[in-house]
């Protein structure tokens, strides 16, 4: 964005005598430097606000020996070479707190600018996204330290008693917001109900402590920039304040404030003067920042390939690690006011910036696949598992209307003695009002109070306590934002090596993308569970109360539907299940794939032979033309006291049987079948079981 400033700026229509006597008079420059300010502030607050700096204690030795390295060496080496070219700098860039300043800003990488290209990337909770986050938290820590200690070091130049004051007052202003602002914030936090929005009051009064917070550290000596990130981090992020700020600033930071920010970005870089000061003036600093570069990007590599990280991840980190992005541009706003570096050399730093990102950023998403540890070449499927193993199942719950539902499914599943259950009970949660996302093992670790669901957990294990031993839950918490959500579902689903997914379906967005994505990149069979109430029990804990309930599986043919097919057939081994299995062919067998007809012949076949002389069992087969009969066979075998319909999704399915059906899908995840019986015009009150098998992508 800040291009749009550079074009606008000295370097081009800047350079107009006309447009620089009418469009960029002093009032003009005055108004669009305050505004800018103000927007960098702003920003500066609201990731303040978003980040969670108890994310430092629970960080890894590879996310601190990343930091480290890649902050020490290259700012090590920086400094060494800066001192010995000291002779061909200027007064004040030769200053060794000014040099420092430079080689403590090559070392690091800013947090709030790579939380903000790895959202673009949709990388956040990915293996390499989570690293560099950790990583630039931690290296953020120590380089808001070196700022801070280079300042004073500037002042002490000027006299001891001048940084001993400003050593003083920063420890007053921590003080302050730490024992005064951040008690006061929980409390506000704790006392705003769930549902309901922050005080409009309390809104105005912190946005406007921002801003007050920037004065009292400029007016102290402290960077301006220090004052609102040092009260953002003293305000809880997640829900309640941190979300409501984030929601309140959103539209006024990102459409008006920032993009002053850029335009005064803009109007300061000048490549003209970048010409006119010569190479000699400039290649100190342009040495200084290639080497920082260079170091960073190799230090990194080696070191998190000393921890046995794969080598494209390292290489995508490493570059991760090396991008530049709004708070940079701060930092050489704040250089140029501190006369650190002149026009050439703020010209220069933004020059660079911008091409090291342009070069990274295309890089990464060449090098990076975030799904590719999802694919899998062995099988977790429902057909294929153990009858005598332990089955293995993530149950997705988005909210806590399901799970009455959802534990029913997992009753009328079947877990016994010979194939007992462990499900992975996950509770998702969209990423709101924090940076960095969370996914918490219940066992391991403790579930922040913005993000806990007690409740859902006590239904749950009250149920456990009722099927034990065959049924046993693992809790899980995962925040994250929902493009994302389905790699958090994918992931669990892999180190757990479950065979199945479970996914309530719900109508709203975020359920509808996370349905898809998980469709798409699972490793294992995945169900989405339609529930409209007819597996509900008067007893909250789901044991039956019924005394039958009739299930039915619209067999079509392909894996999705042979899954189906298996997976009926756990659940008939109760004895208060009933099932029909309609099984659709097409007249004198055309559109069929042979190797897929014969598999499903011998489903059916083993199906069959398993259960014919079960009572409780109908098989029928229906022969049909095309899809508009497929639909008249299904509405003729609904007599509306179904409890479950059990459909396979897509995969396989002979197309002659849908034919003509294609433009009535509203719901893609769910298939054509699904889709109709699920919709609202379907007689009867079915709940609905859409099966999709894994399928193999390794």
């Amino acid at each position: 964005m800040y291009k749009g400033g550079i074009i606008v700026g000295p370097s081009l229509l800047g350079s107009n005598l006309w447009y620089r006597s009418h469009m960029t008079t002093e009032t003009t420059r005055f108004i669009i430097n305050n505004i800018g300010v103000l927007g960098f502030l702003l920003f500066l607050f609201i990731y303040g606000v978003k980040i969670d700096p108890g994310l430092l204690k629970r960080t890894g030795k590879v996310h601190v020996s990343t930091a480290l390295m890649s902050m020490i060496i290259p700012s090590s080496t920086v400094f060494a070479v800066a001192l010995t070219m000291r002779k061909d700098m200027d007064e004040n860039f030769a200053k060794i707190s000014s040099l420092g300043s430079i080689a403590a800003y090559l070392g690091t990488s800013s947090f709030p600018t790579l939380y903000h290209i790895l959202e673009e990337f949709n990388l956040l909770n990915s293996d390499a996204g989570r690293i560099s986050l950790a990583s630039s938290m931690i290296g953020d820590a120590f380089g808001l330290f070196s700022l801070l200690a280079f300042e004073a070091a500037e002042l002490g130049e000027l006299g001891i008693m001048r940084a001993v004051w400003y050593l003083i007052s920063l420890v007053l202003v921590i003080s302050f917001l730490a024992f005064c602002v951040r008690p006061a914030m929980i409390w506000i936090n704790k006392h705003t109900s769930e549902g309901h929005p922050l005080k409009e009051t309390y809104v105005v009064i912190i946005l406007l402590a921002a801003f007050f917070m920037a004065l009292v550290t400029d007016v102290l000596g402290i960077a301006i920039a220090c004052g609102p990130l040092f009260l953002g981090l003293a305000i809880p992020d997640g829900p309640h304040v941190g979300a409501t700020l984030e929601k309140k600033t959103a539209a006024i930071l990102g459409d008006f404030l920032l993009p002053f920010s850029f335009f005064m970005v803009g109007t300061y870089t000048d490549f003209y003067a970048m010409s006119a000061s010569g190479w000699s003036h400039l290649s100190p600093l342009f040495i200084m920042v290639v080497i920082g570069y260079f170091v960073k990007f190799f230090t990194t590599w080696i070191t998190l390939h000393l921890f046995r990280m794969p080598f494209r991840d390292a290489l995508t980190v490493s570059l991760i690690m090396g991008l530049r992005g709004q708070v940079e541009l701060v930092l050489f706003v704040h250089w140029i006011d501190k006369s650190i570096v002149m026009v050439p050399g703020f010209s220069l730093l933004v020059l660079l910036t911008g091409t090291v990102t342009a070069i990274s950023c295309p890089l990464i998403s060449i090098l990076y696949d975030p799904t590719k540890p999802y694919m899998v070449n062995q099988r977790r499927t429902i057909q294929h598992h153990p009858p005598d193993k332990e089955l293995r199942i993530v149950l997705c719950i988005f909210e806590q209307d399901a799970i009455h539902g959802l534990t029913h499914l997992l009753d009328i599943s079947n877990p016994n003695q010979n194939c007992p259950f462990s499900i992975s009970a996950v509770r998702l949660s969209e990423l709101v009002g924090r940076v960095n996302p969370l996914f918490i093992d219940h066992e391991k670790q403790q579930v922040p109070p913005n993000y806990q669901w007690c409740s859902t957990i006590h239904v749950l294990e009250r149920h456990q306590q009722l099927k034990e031993p065959y049924m046993k839950f693992h809790f899980f918490t995962a925040v994250t934002p929902k493009k994302t959500m389905f790699r958090d579902i994918c992931e669990l689903a892999l180190e757990q090596e479950a065979s199945l997914i479970i996914l309530p379906f719900n109508t709203g967005d975020v359920h509808n993308h996370v349905n898809s994505q998980v469709l798409n990149n699972a490793p294992c069979t995945v169900a989405i569970f339609v529930d409209k109430g007819l597996l509900k029990t008067n007893n909250t804990l789901g044991s039956f109360r019924r005394s039958r309930y009739r299930f039915a599986v619209l067999f079509l043919g392909g894996g999705d539907s042979r899954e189906a097919l298996v997976y009926a057939d756990k659940m008939l081994a109760r004895d208060q299940v009933s099932l029909t299995v309609i099984r659709f062919l097409t007249h004198n067998f055309i559109g069929y794939n042979e190797i897929e007809k014969k598999l499903d012949d011998g489903i059916v076949t083993w199906f069959w032979v398993k259960n014919e002389i079960n009572q409780r069992v109908v098989y029928r087969e229906v022969v049909v033309r095309n899809g508009e009969e497929t639909i008249a066979a299904i509405q003729a075998m609904n007599d509306g006291a179904f409890d479950l319909l059990i459909v396979g999704r897509k995969q396989g399915i002979n197309p002659i049987l849908l034919t003509g059906l294609s433009d009535w899908i509203e719901t893609e995840e769910l298939g054509l079948i699904g889709d109709y019986v699920s919709s609202s015009d379907f007689f009867g009150s079915a709940s609905v079981l859409v099966i999709q098998q894994q399928t193999l992508r390794g």
